[in-house]
């Protein structure tokens, strides 16, 4: 039934489509908590870089930031990211444009939560000494990502399914896997199925296990 299947790596593709999907998450929490950061903090340039970064990337389709940083990045300005292996090159670009673009929902939700902390808190922790960078990484933030795991959730589902991008640039992940398949072979349902099937297997324990863990570690106010 599954004879389509064999002389094809399929586990090695969707392996891919992990290694894509937890290197970019973590870079995207980073960088999406700094900018977060930055669209509260007190100094208007970073208020600024931060709100014109956001509103920016968000409204740039994913397949254009993708090709930017393969087409712009390495091919223009020659940009190896310390490779020069088409492949490896190419899987380090692809977490870089992700990166870039799952950020700024990152500081979008992150936002959102930091709104939920009371002014109060903010005003004590100033009047014990407390400067900004303090006030937000031991009263503000804690309180922020445990306010938005749900959101947060629903971030790195949408992660995971926006790593079939990077199969516009050559990456060996999930997508890329299928379109070989169903160029190669009859089968076009049966390997949609297949696809359809372990992309829910990735993203359906996520959402349950962080929607769980939203509700037990929510701020009680």
């Amino acid at each position: 039934m599954f004879d389509f299947l064999e002389g094809y790596d399929v586990l090695g593709a969707f392996w891919m489509t992990v290694k894509l999907t937890a290197l970019s998450a973590v870079g995207s929490l980073i960088w999406g908590t700094l900018l977060a950061a930055m669209r509260v903090s007190p100094v208007p340039l970073m208020r600024v870089f931060g709100t014109a970064y956001v509103n920016i990337v968000r409204n740039i389709p994913l397949t254009v930031i993708i090709l930017f940083c393969s087409l712009g990045l390495a091919d223009v300005f020659g940009v190896t990211m310390g490779s020069e292996d088409f492949k490896i090159r190419g899987f380090r670009l692809a977490v870089l444009g992700l990166v870039a673009y799952t950020a700024a929902f990152v500081c979008e939700a992150l936002r959102s939560g930091i709104n939920t902390v009371p002014l109060g808190q903010a005003e004590a922790a100033r009047a014990i000494g407390l400067n900004f960078s303090q006030t937000l990484r031991l009263v503000v933030l804690p309180q922020a990502f445990r306010a938005v795991i749900g959101p947060l959730a629903n971030v790195l589902i949408a992660l995971t399914k926006n790593t079939t991008v990077a199969a516009a640039i050559g990456v060996a992940e999930a997508a890329y896997l299928m379109k070989t398949m169903i160029e190669n072979e009859a089968q076009t349902l049966a390997i949609g199925a297949v696809f359809a099937f372990g992309f829910v297997v990735l993203t359906l324990p996520t959402g349950l296990i962080l929607g769980w863990l939203g509700k037990r570690l929510a701020v009680k106010r």
